[in-house]
């Protein structure tokens, strides 16, 4: 029998191998070759984990208008309204988006440290919201 014979027998048998090593693999994933989705309950009104962490302006609004987060989040600020808003912290103004026009989005990170952060758009002061940072 000839080297190169001898080579592509064995090319041949690995080859086989690993389609049969696939299969089984396909098979324990249900047996029609695809994982099985993977879902995740959307967060919470109020709180929300540090890759959901979001704020919607809409109606002269802030939604949630309370909302927690872990230290250090980014937070995403989507303005649906057809005026220009901003989300800044009153007091010490720990976080401020600066001016977010009609239609865009801004990110801001919540502070490092644990506490309640009173919040408005200075374009409309009437406009509140509380940040806790846990």
């Amino acid at each position: 029998m000839s080297l190169s014979r001898l080579r592509r027998g064995r090319t041949a048998l690995a080859i086989g191998g690993a389609c049969t090593l696939l299969g089984l693999v396909n098979c324990s994933k249900g047996g029609n070759g695809t994982a099985p989705a993977t879902t995740s309950a959307p967060p919470a009104a109020t709180s929300a984990s540090a890759a959901a962490a979001r704020i919607v302006i809409e109606n002269f609004t802030f939604n949630p208008a309370n909302l927690q987060v872990r230290p250090g989040t980014k937070i995403m600020v989507v303005n649906r309204d057809s005026a220009a808003h901003t989300v800044t912290a009153t007091g010490d103004k720990t976080f401020d988006t600066g001016s977010i026009a009609s239609g865009a989005t801004a990110t801001f990170t919540a502070p490092s440290t644990s506490g309640s952060y009173s919040y408005i758009c200075t374009i409309h002061p009437n406009m509140e919201g509380t940040l806790t940072v846990r």
